[in-house]
């Protein structure tokens, strides 16, 4: 079993920055891919994006490319989302994801395994 805890949620103004960080117990992430999705008020959750466990693969929605960058540091179970240039569009619950099969490439939360409580990022304008 695998648990996980995001953090680094808040209010920023359009064009700020924020941080994201998940932290994972009860089992190394050595061998999951990692996903971020969020959830906007009124809407369905949608992928954000993913790593593989190594680090060496990275998928990106369209709507966050160029602005947002996902990373990991294996060695402290964490996994990151560095969020710049936010929008107010981009307000929403942000929730990780740990996927047991490694397959970043797959953006649908059908494929995670474990889940996050979720942050709220809130963006204004």
């Amino acid at each position: 079993q695998v648990q996980l805890v995001e953090s680094g949620g808040g209010l920023v103004q359009a064009g700020g920055s924020l941080r994201l960080s998940c932290v994972a117990s009860g089992r190394t992430l050595n061998s999951y891919a990692m996903g971020w999705f969020r959830q906007a008020p009124g809407k369905e959750r949608e992928f954000v994006a993913a790593i593989s466990w190594s680090g060496g693969n990275r998928y990106y929605a369209d709507s966050v490319k160029g602005r947002f960058t996902i990373s990991r540091d294996n060695a402290k179970n964490t996994v990151y989302l560095q969020m710049n240039s936010l929008k107010p569009e981009d307000t929403a619950v942000y929730y990780c994801a740990a996927d047991a099969d490694n397959d970043p490439s797959k953006p649908f939360e059908e494929f995670y395994d474990y889940w996050g409580q979720g942050t709220q990022v809130t963006v204004s304008s």
